[in-house]
């Protein structure tokens, strides 16, 4: 039997939310392989899919902006040692700045900020890293949304699709704007729709249904496994997913319904959801 480390058993407890001798059953049988145990825990009905956002480990902040016409955005994330000069003042202004800086610099903001962050450094007295940085752009039709949560440790940036340019309702879409980004981090989904869920992806799960009710005749087990993969679109598919604002409908049919009241029919084009340290 394979030798499994009681650091591995607790890391598979820590993910997975499962008993630790169910765990350790199951790294045996996988050979050690942590996901593979996973996928055996999920067989079994045992795993909890959800992870836990506490496992982030590097202090810091994430910083994102656009710009006041909404056609240039960027997100930053720069870690340092402690939570102490991660809220410090000093600290903070210097992410300010690099954030402004990120939105001007097409470039590797990395190599073009490497001195200021050098003289972060000699300040604080901390290790700092600019650990990656994001900017995007779009044309006259479309507009780019940001969003900070939970302490400057989650970040949004977001593209929303125009039908033609210019917005006849300003306020209505900057609300719209708003409730997206909140909804993309509380939510957190990693396919925009059905389409963009790999298909290996879709397999694997359909495995996994298929293993949980593999004692039903294969009729029912279609059945099942079909209304399992339904109820997982409108968990990692963002215009599947609950409103976060009203879960009687979808975000597809809630930006729907905004794009009437705004006077745009409205599109998500993509999006990118930054925890710190992840």
């Amino acid at each position: 039997m394979n030798d499994i480390s009681a650091a591995l058993v607790k890391e598979l407890r820590d993910e997975t939310n499962v008993g630790m001798m169910e765990c350790k059953r199951a790294l045996q049988e996988a050979g050690g392989d942590k996901g593979r145990a996973i996928q055996i825990l999920r067989e079994r009905g045992l795993a909890v899919a959800a992870k836990k956002a506490a496992r982030a480990a590097k202090s810091g902040v994430i910083a994102a902006a656009v710009s006041d016409d909404g056609r240039v955005g960027a997100m930053i994330e720069l870690n340092c040692e402690t939570d102490f000069v991660a809220r410090n003042e000093v600290f903070r202004a210097f992410v300010a700045g690099l954030l402004a800086r990120a939105r001007q610099t097409e470039g590797d903001l990395t190599a073009a900020a490497q001195a200021d962050v050098h003289a972060m450094i000699q300040k604080t007295g901390e290790n700092i890293v600019l650990r990656r940085h994001l900017r995007w752009t779009t044309g006259p039709d479309g507009r780019l949304a940001a969003y900070v949560h939970l302490g400057d440790k989650l970040g949004v940036l977001a593209e929303i699709g125009l039908d033609a340019e210019g917005i006849p309702n300003e306020d209505a879409f900057r609300e719209t704007a708003r409730d997206l980004t909140l909804h993309l981090a509380a939510c957190r989904p990693p396919y925009l729709d059905r389409a963009a869920v790999p298909a290996e992806v879709l397999a694997a799960e359909r495995d996994v249904y298929a293993k949980q009710v593999s004692n039903k005749p294969p009729a029912i087990v279609e059945k099942i496994v079909q209304g399992k993969i339904e109820k997982y679109y409108t968990g990692v598919c963002l215009l599947e997913q609950p409103f976060v604002r009203d879960d009687t409908i979808s975000v597809g049919r809630w930006l729907e319904a905004k794009s009437a009241e705004i006077g745009r029919r409205l599109s998500v084009r993509r999006y990118m959801i930054w925890q710190l340290g992840e």
